[in-house]
């Protein structure tokens, strides 16, 4: 195995609050140029797009203008002279969100770009459209926060959103807290990250997160189970899961005795959707692997999401590890991307 990619992810990971302290030092003052819009379309996709869904979920209770994430290369009929778009592509050179730009700039959007360079920083710059510049020499899943905070940093800068500074400066007080528990150094039982990713091993791991509250960071686990640890994973949210997948936990016997149930629990979660999943988890207890509960830290929105992100984060390289596999390479996409382009 390279060691020294092993090294470079958990070094990604340990860096992550400094993500967010760089963005917060951004110069945004080019934005006031753009005016309030009627309806905002974040797209991306990938690791790219993550933000757009953690924005999303933020502005739900506070956002007087609808916020819609696109993962496409076609932009919505609605996209018009009243919607902001805010293009999100780590390398600049993601082709669905090269396509999805043009279609905007063609609906005469306002538009605002976040990438590390490549094709669509050039075109923005050449159109004359805001380009909020990120370093590169990341992969896209660990610069989550390259590609959230400048977005939401932004929507603060014109007014869209409010207390975003002051939310993520909690958030990298309690990762900078988190990463001291997480990090290699810290064997078993006193790293949580660790156990789990024990307790995944051989298991299919389902991740119930919180409509709004955890739904982003559910994804988030499933993404990065993915791309991190080669692994299947799949995820839904209270209480919709409730309404359709919980009954489908009846047959065929053999497999339900290999999921991992992992359910992120907020404090901000309302006493019926605890009540929820109280009921379901005693409900499959019986029929499943293990039922494994996450708790978010934190008081602020973003502080208690991304301390769930961070533990799944690195649940996911340490579940590369235990099965003997480099979580850097990502050969698949790799392929595809090469077969797309001849």
């Amino acid at each position: 195995m390279d060691k020294l990619n092993v090294e470079t992810m958990m070094e990604y990971l340990y860096n992550l609050p400094g993500q967010f302290e760089e963005c917060l030092k951004f110069d945004y003052s080019g934005l006031k140029r753009y005016r309030m819009p009627g309806n905002i379309i974040i797209t991306g996709l990938g690791g790219s797009a993550i933000g757009g869904d953690i924005v999303r979920t933020l502005a739900w209770s506070q956002a007087k203008v609808p916020i819609v994430v696109n993962r496409d290369y076609n932009m919505p009929a609605f996209t018009g002279g009243d919607t902001l778009v805010m293009v999100v592509s780590y390398s600049g050179n993601t082709e669905e969100t090269l396509s999805a730009y043009q279609q905007a700039r063609k609906a005469g959007a306002q538009i605002v770009c976040v990438a590390s360079g490549g094709k669509l920083a050039d075109l923005a710059a050449a159109d004359g459209y805001e380009v909020i510049k990120v370093p590169e020499g990341l992969v896209p899943r660990a610069a989550t926060g390259y590609l959230f905070a400048p977005v939401a940093l932004a929507l603060e800068s014109m007014g869209v959103l409010q207390g975003i500074s002051a939310q993520i400066e909690e958030t990298i007080a309690v990762l900078k807290t988190m990463r001291e528990e997480l990090q290699p150094g810290v064997g078993l039982p006193q790293n949580q990250a660790r156990a789990i990713a024990r307790d995944l091993k051989d298991a299919l791991p389902v991740i119930w997160g919180t409509a709004v509250i955890s739904e982003a960071a559910a994804l988030r686990w499933k993404a990065q189970i993915n791309e991190n640890a080669k692994a299947p994973a799949y995820y839904n949210v209270f209480p919709e899961l409730n309404h359709n997948e919980i009954v489908g936990f009846e047959v065929p016997a053999q497999l339900l005795k290999q999921i991992a149930v992992i359910v992120l629990r907020s404090p901000s979660d309302s006493e019926r959707i605890n009540k929820r999943i109280a009921i379901t988890t005693n409900i499959i207890q019986a029929g499943v692997k293990n039922i494994i509960e996450v708790t978010a830290r934190g008081q602020s929105f973003l502080a208690q999401f991304y301390s769930l992100v961070y533990i799944g984060d690195y649940t996911s390289v340490y579940l590369a590890l235990e099965y003997g596999i480099n979580p850097a390479p990502v050969k698949i996409i790799d392929y595809l991307k090469a077969e797309l382009a001849k």
